[in-house]
């Protein structure tokens, strides 16, 4: 199969959808490895790290578009890169389509196959394709909120571990998942007055032990988190609903009850976001201020530290990639429920119930799809 790895063009995108590792894992598979000149560069991988893996340098990504049998990309296809997706083509990256109806409507009019990294689920019921870039954002997410604390940045000029003879900053994490667990061990590890809330009481059960008492666990319902709010210099958003768009756990209203300068660090942006007020923001303006709050919704919060994230996740894509080229998406699937799961877009199709439901979109199965 000829696999196309294009240069990431989302904003302040620095990351690449195959490590010259990868590369040559899928040429010892038979397979022609096909990447845009200077794909690699923003994660420290030169085009001659590429060739010496096997691969071809393509000149543009209009060629590499062209040639490629499947795509393999980091984020979802910008603008531009969905009018060069064709019928039969396979896309595979991120796509978070539940709050952007413009993207599932392209992706739909092209024709293309597209399996969505985020919704691809393991037999523990995880999603072995979000779990490194959550851990990613998830560690980021207390530095960045730290940052933007700074009265420099508008923050309310609290140090997230304060100092000797003054009290430290309190942190709620709202999600304890993979996301909010990384969160909690870099704002613990900081110093900070950590809260935790989840739904999961086994969860919480989980992180009480894990951190030994270093962090607050509580349940998570309407309540307990407006009754936290007052208390709290920073919240991070961490909940997430496979495939679908994030609910909306703090309205614009109840900013009105936290402290000036207080920060909202949205890791759920990319699903639409956890708070009323978010809207996607980039690295080069990763912040701003509604009602004296400052919220930072950085979309694609890894690609800040591309060189870690490149390979993180190409560690976890590597084995999807060449089931998929050996196999061929169709059988690929049927083989692996967990790879039909991340199934979204066929012919057509949108296959994806959560997406469907989210943007009043009729659903193919994704059963009925391998049949189309």
């Amino acid at each position: 199969m000829h696999i196309g790895c294009p240069k990431e063009i989302k904003p302040q995108e620095f990351r690449v959808g195959l490590t010259p590792n990868a590369t040559r894992e899928a040429i010892a598979h038979g397979h022609k490895i096909l990447v845009e000149t200077q794909a690699g560069i923003g994660a420290g991988f030169t085009d001659e790290d590429y060739i010496d893996a096997g691969a071809e340098i393509i000149g543009t990504a209009a060629d590499v578009f062209a040639t490629a049998e499947m795509i393999v990309k980091v984020k979802e296809p910008q603008t531009s890169e969905r009018k060069m997706l064709r019928e039969g083509q396979l896309l595979f990256t991120y796509l978070h389509l539940a709050p952007d109806p413009e993207q599932t409507k392209d992706l739909m009019a092209s024709g293309c196959t597209a399996i969505a990294y985020e919704t691809v689920t393991d037999a523990n019921g995880g999603l072995p394709l979000l779990a490194p870039m959550s851990e990613v954002a998830g560690r980021l997410a207390p530095q960045s909120g730290a940052w933007a604390l700074q009265k420099v940045n508008g923050g309310s000029g609290v140090l997230l571990g304060g100092v000797p003879g003054v009290r430290p900053a309190n942190v709620a994490i709202i999600g304890g998942g993979v996301v909010g667990t990384a969160a909690a061990r870099v704002a613990v590890g900081m110093g900070a007055n950590v809260t935790v809330l989840d739904q999961s009481l086994t969860r919480l059960s989980y992180l009480d032990d894990v951190f030994m008492g270093r962090l607050t666990t509580q349940y998570s319902d309407k309540g307990a988190v407006e009754e936290l709010l007052s208390h709290m210099d920073m919240v991070v958003g961490a909940v997430l609903i496979p495939g679908a768009a994030a609910p909306k756990l703090i309205s614009r209203k109840q900013l009105g009850q936290m402290k000036p300068g207080s920060v909202l660090v949205d890791v759920a942006i990319d699903q639409g976001g956890c708070f009323e007020t978010s809207k996607a923001t980039t690295h080069h303006d990763p912040i701003y201020d509604v009602d004296g709050i400052m919220h930072y919704c950085v979309a694609n919060m890894p690609g800040a530290v591309a060189r870690t994230s490149t390979i993180a996740l190409g560690n976890a894509t590597m084995p999807f990639v060449l089931a998929l080229a050996d196999k061929g998406w169709r059988q690929a699937c049927e083989n692996d429920e967990h790879i039909l799961n991340g199934l979204n877009i066929h012919a057509g199709n949108l296959t994806y119930y959560a997406v469907g439901k989210e943007l009043e979109i009729d659903v193919l199965s994704p059963q009925l799809a391998l049949k189309v």
